[in-house]
Parts: C-alpha cells; sequence; structure tokens
C-alpha cells in the first residue's frame, strides 16, 4: 500500500533525525548569514528599548495634568529621536515630542498631535490622558544578556534586524549541508547544448539547484547519468561524497529505470518507493553508505512537487534546524474541481486576491512535464486523496510555491 505523502514526510523527518550529526560551524559576516542556521546564540546587549521610548508624534505629558479634556499647558520645548530633553517636566507643563524620541523625565504619557491645538506656547488637549500611553518603557522588548535568538534559528529579514539591533556583525552559524544533483536519461542533454528532434534539454538540474539553494542548501552538480547500469552506478557513487543526494529520473516501472536496481546493487535501505499523489508517485527515499537519498520522477511538475514535500526538510534537518512547515493556505475555488479518488492531487494553480480574499484557479495543464504552465503558477491546488470533489467558491487548501511569488525559503 502506498504511503500517504503526510506519513512519507514524516518518515524523511525521521530518517534524517536519527542519522543527524551537529554539522561543522562557521562564522561569517551577518550581511552574508541570509538563510543561513545559527550555531550560536544572539543576546541583547543592553535593555530594549534602551530608554522609554514615545510611539507617536505630539506631546509629553503628566497623566495627572489630563485628567478630563480641555485643559491648556504650557509647551516647555521639544524632543526628537537621538535627542534627550534636559530637565524634568514640571505639573502644568508639556513637551513636543516625536515618534522614537526618549519620554522627558517627569511626564508618563504621550498624547497625539491630532488631539491637540497649539497657539504659541499653550497647548490644549481634546481628551483625557492615562499613564503610560503612547509610550514603550525601557526593557520591556528585552533586558540585557537576554537571549533572543537561539542556535538552530534560521535567519530570515526580521531575525537579520534583531542580530543588527545588537551589534551580532558576525555570527556563528552551521556549515549547509552539501547537496548532490544527479540527472538521469538518454534523452537529456546540457542546457546549453542543441537537443536532437526526441532529446530536452536539462531544466531539471537547474531547478534542484535553484530549489536546493532556495532551502538552505550547497548544491554540487554531478551530471547526467545515462540509461545504463555501469555508468549510473559511477554516477551515483560520486554523488555519495555529498550529504545527501537527489536524483531526478529513472524510478518509475521502465525497462531502463535503473534507479532502485543500482541503489540495491549499493546496499541501501529504502524506507518508500512510491507514494499516494499526482504527480510525484514513483518518489523513493532511502539511505545509502549513510547518506540520505532521493530518488525524484523526471518531469518537472513532479520533481518539484516531491522537492517540496520529502527533500526539503531533510535538508532543514541536516543544516541544524527543525523542518519547516509546508506553506499551506486556503483560498476559495473559483471552479469547482473533480479528481480521481484515493491520491492526493497537487494542481498547478494560481491565487489572486479578489474583493479582498483568496481565491484560487487550476490552471489548464498537459501533465506533469508541463513546465511552461509551472511558471505561471504561484501555487498547487491541493485536493485530499478522501476527498476528490470540491464545489465551486469553497475554501480549499493551497501549497505555495516557493521563489518570487510563493512562499519564502
Amino acid at each position: 500500500m502506498l504511503l500517504s505523502y503526510t506519513a512519507a514526510r514524516q518518515k524523511v523527518i525521521e530518517v534524517a533525525q536519527a542519522q543527524r550529526h551537529q554539522p561543522a560551524r562557521e562564522t561569517v559576516d551577518l550581511p552574508r548569514a541570509c538563510g543561513r542556521v545559527l550555531a550560536d546564540s544572539v543576546v541583547a546587549d543592553r535593555d530594549y528599548p534602551p530608554f522609554d521610548r514615545s510611539t507617536r508624534d505630539g506631546f509629553a505629558v503628566r497623566a495627572a495634568d489630563l485628567a478630563a479634556p480641555n485643559v491648556t499647558l504650557r509647551r516647555v520645548g521639544e524632543v526628537k529621536a537621538g535627542d534627550n530633553f534636559e530637565r524634568a517636566v514640571n505639573s502644568g507643563e508639556c513637551v513636543q515630542i516625536m515618534t522614537g524620541a526618549p519620554v522627558p523625565v517627569g511626564t508618563d504619557a504621550v498624547v497625539m498631535i491630532e488631539f491637540t491645538k497649539m497657539e504659541g506656547d499653550r497647548v490644549t488637549f481634546d481628551r483625557a490622558a492615562t499613564a503610560r500611553q503612547n509610550i514603550v518603557f525601557r526593557s520591556s522588548e528585552a533586558r540585557a544578556s537576554q537571549q533572543l535568538l537561539g542556535p538552530g534559528t534560521r535567519l530570515g529579514y526580521a531575525e537579520m534586524a534583531v542580530a543588527a539591533q545588537v551589534g551580532a556583525n558576525r555570527v556563528g552559524v552551521f556549515a549547509r549541508p552539501r547537496v548532490a544533483i544527479l540527472s538521469t536519461g538518454d534523452e537529456v542533454v546540457d542546457m546549453t547544448a542543441t537537443p536532437g528532434p526526441f532529446q530536452v534539454r536539462n531544466g531539471n538540474g537547474l531547478s534542484l539547484e535553484t530549489l536546493v539553494a532556495l532551502a538552505g542548501g550547497q548544491a554540487e552538480q554531478v551530471g547526467n547519468a545515462p540509461d545504463e547500469k555501469v555508468a549510473l552506478r559511477s554516477y551515483i557513487e560520486r554523488g555519495l561524497r555529498a550529504d545527501m543526494l537527489v536524483l531526478s529520473g529513472g524510478v518509475s516501472m521502465g525497462k531502463y529505470d535503473l534507479v532502485e536496481a543500482v541503489l540495491a546493487e549499493l546496499g541501501a535501505e529504502i524506507f518508500f518507493d512510491g507514494v499516494a499523489i499526482r504527480p510525484g508517485r514513483p518518489a523513493v527515499f532511502g539511505r545509502c553508505q549513510g547518506k540520505l537519498v532521493f530518488g525524484l520522477p523526471g518531469n518537472p511538475v513532479s520533481t518539484m512537487v516531491t522537492f517540496e514535500l520529502f527533500v526539503l526538510p531533510a535538508i532543514d534537518v541536516l543544516s541544524g534546524t527543525s523542518a519547516r512547515p509546508l506553506p499551506v493556505m486556503g483560498a476559495r475555488l473559483a471552479e469547482a474541481v473533480h479528481e480521481k479518488e484515493g491520491m492526493a492531487h497537487f494542481l498547478p494553480a494560481r491565487i489572486e486576491q479578489a474583493n479582498g480574499e483568496p481565491v484560487v484557479s487550476v490552471l489548464p495543464w498537459k501533465g506533469s512535464g508541463d513546465v511552461v504552465t509551472i511558471a505561471r503558477a504561484n501555487g498547487f491546488l491541493v485536493v485530499p486523496a478522501e476527498r476528490p470533489d470540491w464545489a465551486a467558491g469553497e475554501w480549499a487548501p493551497v501549497l505555495l510555491r516557493r521563489g518570487p511569488e510563493g512562499a519564502s525559503g
């Protein structure tokens, strides 16, 4: 019986975690660390914020002076971000303040400028004030020496901002796992070559290299192996020098689909060689000579779907972090969908905004070799195996495509 894609994915994660060893670590300049996984902690170098900070443009006041609306106070100065008001503020006084500026001593509230009228140095407030309003107080975000980012954290834009804010201009990160990429098939030629009438350029190799980079791995192209056992074995042995091997093609049931047979000769342990999905049913996952090996179907759409489902979480684990959840969102179906029962279907789709909500349309496509349609898609409509029929207007799951228009890597 074929595994469900969720069970197959979980199996990949379990096997990767069981054999994971602590990756090597290196220190890099922070601007070069985006997408990397932290090996060390990032801690606060001081309190954050380091002073009581205004969150609005307005006037710093003593809340007790504004217990009721329509009170007038005397403006005794102003303070902007980066400056400091030199003296304490007394009762009956206020200080004009800008967003991000330190709140003057003696004040405990900031009233937004929209609720005031100023004539000369006299400011009238339309409403009452309450203590602490529009102020972020010192150390309320973080205290000095507090861990802000722990080992195993992947550095995205928010994490990069945190590290920069606390002065972590060089950070310890885990080495990226080396992922060997091996294409197979006599019909495949290099992307720089002129193909014969019955040949295709190797788009899968570059697609996989891009997917590995988005996932945080270091891709190593092994080449393209012909449909011949001895040569294929040599290519696979070269690929096994990396931390992980990803093959495309040669995993179906045809006469020249030789990947599983060669892996068996090399002593591989196969955990699954088929998943109840379409496209991507013949996906293979195993371990050979201590390395994780993935055999992905050679059709481009199958390759992309199975990489997202199975290879990416393994790269996460070998990178020193946890597997990311699948980037699935809900969207309203533009039209009814009917698929065969028993398989989960991943249909190339386009998600757009309409009337303030996401709407998904399945794109017309010519099967799992139709890479042109995939380039137009920004996701895949997921039709669960147990529910093949969906009506127009229903909310359905969509797997976002990683890339410029899809989920972040």
